[in-house]
């Protein structure tokens, strides 16, 4: 099968096709330092057979706090255990790349001090609930420096690349979006500017890390909301990641105000036909780069996930949900299951009341 021929993507040697998407864990400290239990947690993720890890989101700016007990990475004194986390996931036979993270206004006050959270813009958002206040100029360069400060951590504490979320109505997402970005500067006010942000992003850790450095990003194909990103501007930001060396694009879609029927963690996933919910925009990115495209979204069986290799829709099988009900599914898989055991109740999405992130239909089970 193809899903189990191994791949390459720069200098990391996968040895199948399948990704654990970035998935938040809630397994940091207070304070955002790595800990026994996320090791582990890693470590088992490694032993469970997926061909490339990309963590959790991690903090670059104190300003983009979105969730408690989230991985930080925007001060030197993370570094020692990020290595120790690379080194145990390495001794096992793993690949890992970290995810940077900004939540712009998708934060709430209480994980920014009681500070309101920042925006290109000043649009309410209402799910937090939250008015964000706009971001200054001086602040917008201070954030992208801390992007590529971030990244240089990442490569001095052994991660095999870096993945900048660029999707899911996050900082980046924000600036790329004419629904959230209504600036009229160098940051906004048409495609070329909106793309400035992101663009200086990219140029900031390649500074920091170089060129042969593997540096892949999470995109959004559609915000699914009134005025916001488009396939057609989301395929055109992709062409220009392309051009400047990107390495890696994974396909996604949708933002927290999104509909229910079209966020980014879709429901009820029950039948093959179901699943791959943002195929369609994959196909398109793979007919319109070259660049290896990863596809998220929905994929419980491994004959959808085989498909769509088949068919050339994607290079790559990204995995969230069912890695967290089935650490080992991509070891399962090889040897015949068929589907994931993941119902899509989304219970695990709820990371407020869990104590962290788990599957609580295996709780109920117990």
């Amino acid at each position: 099968m193809k899903l189990f021929s191994p791949f390459e993507i720069k200098t990391i040697k996968m040895k199948n096709r399948i990704v654990r998407s970035a998935t938040y864990e809630k397994m940091a400290d207070e304070d955002g330092f790595v800990t026994e239990q996320l090791i582990n947690f890693y470590v088992n993720l490694a032993k469970g057979g997926a061909g490339l890890i990309i963590t959790g989101n991690a903090l670059v700016h104190v300003s983009g706090r979105s969730a408690p007990k989230m991985l930080c990475i925007h001060n030197d004194f993370y570094i020692d255990g990020f290595k120790k986390l690379t080194s145990s996931v390495h001794e096992v036979g793993g690949k890992i790349v970290i995810q940077l993270s900004h939540g712009g206004r998708q934060c709430a006050s209480i994980f920014l001090y009681g500070n309101p959270p920042v925006a290109p813009s000043a649009v309410y958002e209402p799910v937090y609930k939250v008015m964000p206040r706009e971001l200054t100029q001086e602040e917008i360069w201070e954030i992208i420096e801390s992007f590529g400060k971030a990244a240089r951590r990442a490569k001095e504490a052994g991660f095999d690349g870096v993945q900048i979320h660029g999707a899911h109505g996050y900082l980046i997402n924000q600036f790329l979006s004419p629904y959230t970005n209504r600036r009229n500067d160098y940051w906004g006010g048409d495609e070329e500017r909106r793309f400035h942000f992101l663009e200086e992003v990219y140029n900031s850790i390649r500074d920091n890390v170089g060129y042969d450095y593997p540096v892949m990003i999470k995109l959004n194909a559609c915000d699914f909301v009134k005025n916001g990103l488009t396939l057609e501007e989301s395929l055109r930001i992709a062409k220009r990641l392309e051009n400047m060396g990107i390495d890696a694009i994974e396909v996604s879609g949708g933002i927290v105000e999104s509909k229910i029927e079209e966020r980014p963690v879709r429901m009820k996933i029950d039948s093959p036909e179901k699943e791959a919910y943002f195929r369609e925009f994959s196909k398109e990115f793979k007919k319109n780069l070259k660049v290896p495209i990863m596809l998220v979204g929905g994929i419980r069986s491994r004959q959808v996930a085989e498909d769509i290799l088949q068919k050339n829709d994607a290079d790559l099988i990204s995995l969230s949900r069912p890695l967290i009900r089935e650490p080992d599914l991509p070891n399962k898989w090889m040897k015949g299951k068929e589907k994931s055991d993941c119902i899509s109740c989304n219970e695990c999405m709820r990371f407020i009341k869990l104590d962290y992130v788990k599957c609580t239909q295996l709780e109920k089970k117990r």
